[in-house]
């Protein structure tokens, strides 16, 4: 599936099914007839997603104000409950970003190891599953399966990497979601050309129980962002686009420059709109519909 050039996928990332006269075409996806899930179409080339991760992740942080460290205090939660899960052994994170949840285990006496594109740590290691050796007691994918350019494969090799009684954990972008069949091509968790993969809920579940796993919890709020996808969502239809993930974010984090004045009025309309995007999370929420999907699964 990867290319050095950019090119419209013959197969569906997910699945590897052929993504014929069958297939949905979509903007900027091709939905697969046999599983439901989404490639991104034209696949980028390697300089298009050199370019969209250049700004993704700057060593001074990606939020304004307690953004960063709010997210500190929600990796050590999840840091916690993996602990709680999981029998004794390492922990593996892939995509393990800026490290916040190798640092939350560590504290925790629990050894860690992250995978990463780019990294400067000695924890993390720019590689594969496939490329690892050895046992884990609990493999974590936390809004990072679908960056992967193999993504099935991946859920796959880290099966028959689990130990008996290890914990398998995803969250993913439910494509199955209220806000993305409301919000459509401008969803916020398409976020093109970064996902590579476009999963709807079912389809996640169905392939982790096709290896074996035994699905223990599926959670449609604890995966995240299910607020922020419908307030990001309804900003964005107001006149002008705003974009308010741009606007909580650090200047050098940003997509694009973004003027004092705009940011102000993204972030003050985002204020007035949070009682709706409040009340459309809960309803998705309750229908099991949530705009973001965490699955954990246990190998026997």
């Amino acid at each position: 599936m990867a290319s050095d050039g950019e090119c419209s996928p013959a197969t569906c990332a997910w699945c590897g099914a052929s993504l014929g006269p069958s297939a949905t075409r979509l903007a900027g996806r091709t939905r697969c007839a046999a599983c439901g899930a989404a490639t991104t179409d034209p696949w980028p080339a390697s300089e298009d997603l050199r370019r969209a991760y250049a700004h993704y992740r700057p060593a001074s942080g990606r939020f304004s104000g307690l953004g960063d460290e709010a997210l500190r205090r929600t990796r050590a939660r999840l840091a916690g409950r993996i602990d709680r899960l999981a029998p004794a052994g390492p922990v593996l994170d892939v995509g393990a970003g800026d490290g916040s949840l190798l640092d939350a285990l560590a504290a925790r006496g629990r050894e860690a190891l992250g995978l990463e594109r780019e990294s400067r740590r000695e924890d993390v290691r720019e590689a594969e599953i496939a490329d690892l050796d050895g046992e884990w007691s609990a493999i974590l994918f936390w809004h990072s399966l679908e960056h992967l350019p193999r993504p099935g494969e991946a859920i796959d090799q880290a099966t028959g990497r689990l130990r008996a009684g290890a914990v398998l954990l995803v969250a993913v972008p439910n494509t199955d979601s209220l806000q993305a069949r409301v919000f459509g091509d401008r969803w916020f968790h398409l976020d093109l050309p970064r996902h590579l993969v476009h999963l709807p809920a079912a389809a996640l579940i169905a392939r982790l129980r096709s290896r074996g796993l035994a699905v223990s919890r599926v959670s449609h709020w604890r995966g995240g962002q299910v607020l922020f996808g419908w307030l990001h969502g309804l900003v964005g239809a107001l006149p002008g686009r705003p974009d308010l993930y741009d606007a909580i974010r650090r200047p050098e984090a940003r997509s694009r420059p973004l003027a004092r004045r705009k940011r102000a009025l993204a972030l003050a309309v985002a204020v007035v709109l949070l009682p709706l995007a409040a009340l459309a999370a809960a309803l998705e929420v309750a229908l099991r519909r949530g705009g973001t999907v965490y699955v954990e699964a246990r190998r026997d």
